[in-house]
């Protein structure tokens, strides 16, 4: 059964990967590409645990707390560079 649903979990974090990445090439603003590449990150991470949960493994969980913390950092050094004037 746990199959089954992280199967269908996975194949929903690929469709929300994809949306994400659709919004970071068509982003209007550097503003929503930089949110698009937060939820990018977010969905990866999703995607690690959910293959961790799957396998019964803890392997990975160091490179998704790492993917996370450096997409939470990158994150906030792209808002302050928005917010000291840069290209909006």
């Amino acid at each position: 059964m746990i199959e089954v649903v992280c199967n269908l979990v996975m194949l929903m974090l690929m469709v929300a990967l994809g949306a994400s990445f659709v919004r970071v090439v068509i982003g209007p603003s550097l503003p929503d590409r930089v949110i698009a590449l937060d939820m990018a990150a977010t969905v990866v991470v999703a995607m690690i645990l959910t293959h961790c949960v799957e396998t019964n493994s803890a392997y990975y969980i160091p490179a998704a707390i790492t993917i996370a913390l450096l997409s939470f950092v990158g994150t906030v050094a792209l808002a302050l560079y928005i917010r000291k004037g840069g290209p909006s």
